[in-house]
């Protein structure tokens, strides 16, 4: 059972104890009897949406599963709410497991008590898809009869086919592994992302038409140079999938690995057992898998020393663990943070306490202790303090502090490196690729690339930039020019389309406008500045929300014990009606969602509902300038910031 968690009580206060007169809101209404600052209803981005790298419309999916938005006749709203999450990201099963959810750091609602919980509806939207065998729709477009290959069948690659697809293009994808999923696959273990549900949703993208070539690997099973002849574009999404070595001296040695190799030898098998003593070097969610699989594989009494390191390597796979009763194994885990900055996941990092894995913060490692036969005996560490400022670390190491911590097996989990070989012309000599914006290759037209090979990051930031990528390639598939991309470039909720889905259409202008108060060339003094303005919680009414607590998923917390040889899931999705309960939550920044403040506390009766015939979501509400003085109340009751102030004709 998950561990009982202290109640966090509404810390918004709009007046403090003693106060009784708005005098702030006093002064910022007009004292005359009319201005030309007028309510004006502008669409922005929510923070969440501005802090998710896969740019979901979060807002969006949350108001159909709460309710406000309605999905098409026939269609339950669970599917609705799926398919527009996944025109963003095709993997919200996956991401609702293991996504660390930034989208939730940057939530407004953490000004109030805590965030919505989007990373668990995501969750139990992609359950119900799977459950309900859903299926994406085929592409609406006629074939384009262009190819592209996709160089890597990880997130990146996944991601960027399914948008070709969905474009009219022929895709290929092209991976030297038996299975696609990078490391969705290979990186992250079964326990946390069960393979049913990787494969389920691959399948679907696949079941579009998406062609894969397996066991290949471009530069040596192909050329490069045939690629580009046989097809018009090609995305390069190799992943950063080759580990890092420790930075110290004698970290060759055989029993000294790093995460990746690690990682790939448990899912493919391999590795069945670990040594009696483990040292786990990182302190982000990559070094936290490895120390939890290395909890539960345990170890043997009567074991070969090169057992585990034989398996890492390929070379064997050693069945005496199925015959053998298992111990635990001591893991520890060091990172040059304290522990309260490491990059792991908070709550994995409390579930890996929970399992018995000994954290420690603050040390770096400084060499290795070996014996006669050249195998590390110890991890040798020093006490330090590290500090990350402008995209640069400064780790000052201090003096007299040397300790070694006994391991029968060292993991590096420092981070990742690209696998450049046939392909060394992509190298940018940094053990990367250089792109722009569109991720397209400088003076290589029609040479796209996405996610680790560019940055090693979250499973998420490769899937958003397959997306951009697809774009991109569409563009110049189709001889386009490739423009600046937006200032916030995620998946926008577009009113007008949504009004003519509904049959409003808006009318042809032929002279100069003046406003669109009584035009219907234009929404009603509306402007969508989603592209370029992320709405921050200042620009809300935060009074208008009371105490709501988050409604949680259940997390099976195991403890020293019960970890051992337990491969099982621990995270559960929520129920239905929680998961509609948590939707609520949502404070819809940067949109209406129909609370009627503006309507009620108007003193002019000037704002008043849209007609239902002309209504659509985030279409609600319209103001009479006639009889608008701009006394700025429905801006200041607006609970989402929807409507601002601006010019009223």
């Amino acid at each position: 059972m998950s561990a009982p968690t202290t109640e966090i009580k509404l810390n918004f206060r709009r007046y403090k104890d003693g106060d009784n007169k708005a005098g702030s809101l006093r002064d910022r209404i007009f004292q005359s009897s009319f201005t030309y600052k007028c309510p004006t209803y502008i669409q922005s981005t929510a923070p969440c949406q501005g802090s998710c790298p896969a740019g979901e419309d979060i807002r969006r999916y949350l108001q159909i599963v709460r309710g406000m938005e309605k999905p098409p006749v026939g269609m339950p709203w669970q599917e609705y709410a799926w398919r527009v999450l996944t025109e963003a990201n095709p993997f919200p099963s996956v991401m609702g497991r293991v996504c660390p959810a930034p989208c939730e750091s940057g939530c407004n609602r953490n000004e109030l008590e805590d965030h919505v919980g989007i990373n668990s509806v995501e969750h139990f939207l992609g359950e119900y898809a799977i459950a309900n065998n859903l299926k994406f729709n085929k592409p609406v477009v006629a074939a384009t009869g262009k190819k592209v290959a996709i160089i890597g069948g990880g997130p990146a690659g996944l991601s960027t086919a399914y948008q070709l697809v969905l474009k009219g293009h022929a895709v290929t994808i092209f991976d030297e592994h038996e299975f696609l999923g990078g490391m969705m696959r290979y990186g992250i273990p079964g326990f946390r992302t069960p393979r049913s549900v990787l494969d389920a949703e691959i399948q679907r993208i696949l079941d579009l038409g998406v062609e894969t070539k397996l066991n290949c690997h471009i530069g040596k099973d192909i050329t490069l140079e045939q690629i580009r002849k046989d097809y018009d574009a090609v995305f390069l999404g190799m992943g950063a999938q080759a580990g890092r070595a420790l930075p110290t001296p004698d970290s060759e040695a055989p029993n000294v690995v790093t995460a990746t190799a690690f990682l790939k030898a448990f899912n493919d098998g391999r590795l069945q057992h670990v040594g009696k003593r483990v040292v786990v070097v990182g302190g982000g969610d990559t070094s936290i898998d490895v120390a939890t699989v290395a909890r539960r594989l345990g170890h043997i009494e009567h074991s070969k020393p090169t057992d585990a390191e034989s398996a890492i390597a390929g070379r064997m796979a050693h069945d005496v663990a199925d015959i053998s009763a298992k111990q635990g194994a001591e893991v520890t885990l060091t990172s040059i943070f304290a522990i309260s900055k490491m990059q792991a996941n908070q709550h994995e990092i409390e579930q890996a306490v929970a399992e018995g894995i000994a954290i420690r913060g603050g040390l770096v490692p400084v060499g290795i202790v070996k014996d006669a036969n050249g195998r590390a005996t110890a991890l040798r560490v020093a006490e330090c303090e590290a500090k990350l400022a402008g995209g640069k670390l400064t780790i000052t190491q201090k003096e007299g502090t040397e300790q070694d911590i006994p391991a029968d097996l060292i993991v590096s989990a420092i981070g990742q490196a690209v696998d450049f070989t046939g392909l060394e012309i992509f190298d940018n000599g940094r053990g990367a690729i250089t792109a722009d914006k569109n991720y397209q290759l400088a003076g290589q037209a029609g040479t796209f690339a996405g996610g680790d090979v560019i940055r090693p990051h979250l499973l998420t930031t490769a899937i958003g930039h397959g997306a951009i990528a697809a774009e991109g390639i569409n563009r110049y598939l189709a001889g386009e020019a490739l423009d600046k991309r937006p200032k916030i470039d995620v998946h926008q909720f577009d009113m007008i389309r949504k009004m003519a889905e509904k049959g409003l259409k808006l009318s042809e202008n032929h002279e100069p406008m003046r406003g669109t108060y009584s035009s219907d060339v234009a929404v009603h003094n509306f402007d969508n500045r989603s592209s370029r303005y992320v709405i921050p919680h200042d620009e809300l009414f935060l009074g208008h929300f009371t105490y709501n607590p988050r409604k949680l998923r259940h997390v099976i917390t195991l403890d020293e014990k019960t970890a051992l040889g337990n491969f099982e899931e621990r995270l559960n999705p929520l129920t239905e009606a929680n998961a509609i309960a948590e939707a609520k939550r949502c404070m819809s920044c940067g949109m209406c969602f129909e609370c009627d403040n503006c309507v009620v506390y108007c003193p002019q009766t000037a704002v008043s509902r849209v007609p239902k015939s002309k209504a659509s979501v985030g279409r609600y509400v319209d103001t009479d300038y006639n009889k608008c003085i701009g006394c700025h109340i429905c801006k200041d009751v607006c609970p989402t910031g929807y409507i601002q102030m601006g010019l009223g004709e």
